[in-house]
């Protein structure tokens, strides 16, 4: 079993007294491939926030890589987010003034990066991903699947432990989101711990396990593995 990357515990989160997590415990092991399935409302985003410290947990504890996420001040969360976690959104989210290469070197920016190895990071990622030919292009002259790689390799400027995927296909027809599920395998078996939220059960069966979410809480549900025999963690574990 590789070490565990992510560790909750009794995790919960509520917004205005309405409880959107109650009691979660997960655990993650460094190099798995993870699918996160359940009907709107059922707690899925909520538990996608906590993990990449964008909010904060009302109840339990939250452990990335050993460290006590829940006892970081703000800057120190920042921190942790921007240097250890890369995020991937179905509405691909990029600067719509910016190029292929200014939207990727964008968050080396943020790290204090020189422009030199700025550019140099972005056009390296954007040619790994197949987009050598369109780093000048801004997103409206890009196709679908074409932003998402751009959005991809934004993700992966700054090296991170973790990449988190919000329906990175649901926006995508079929032929470009099997592409994009492909490139999340290569990024799997190059080593990355990838966690995606989806509705959609032939992007879920791409990853070792699967975990269902049903009224903020995790539920048995049935456990299929497509790669691995990893274990769907549902109950305290203590």
């Amino acid at each position: 079993m590789q070490p565990m990357l992510i560790e909750t515990r009794d995790l919960g989160m509520s917004y205005r007294g309405v409880r959107a997590l109650d009691g979660v415990c997960v655990e993650i092991a460094r190099g798995e491939f993870v699918a996160i399935m359940g009907r709107s409302g059922s707690g899925k985003s909520t538990f996608m926030n906590l993990l990449g410290c964008l909010d904060r947990p009302s109840a339990g504890s939250y452990r990335f890589d050993g460290i006590d996420v829940t006892s970081l001040n703000d800057n120190a969360l920042a921190g942790l987010r921007n240097r250890r976690i890369g995020f991937v959104f179905q509405s691909f989210r990029l600067l719509p003034r910016a190029s292929a290469l200014e939207n990727v070197a964008l968050p080396l920016m943020y790290a204090g990066q020189p422009h030199d190895v700025r550019k140099a990071r972005a056009r390296t990622l954007l040619e790994t991903l197949g987009l050598g030919d369109r780093l000048d292009h801004t997103p409206a002259e890009l196709s679908g699947g074409q932003q998402q790689r751009v959005a991809i390799a934004r993700a992966l400027a700054n090296s991170p432990t973790l990449i988190l995927a919000d329906e990175p296909t649901g926006s995508l027809d079929t032929a470009s989101g099997a592409e994009i599920m492909d490139i999340f395998d290569t990024l799997n078996r190059a080593g990355f711990t990838i966690v995606v939220v989806t509705h959609d059960e032939t992007v879920a069966r791409r990853a070792h396990r699967i975990l269902h979410f049903q009224d903020g809480r995790l539920t048995p549900g049935d456990g299929r593995e497509s790669r691995g025999s990893l274990r769907l963690v549902t109950g305290d574990t203590r």
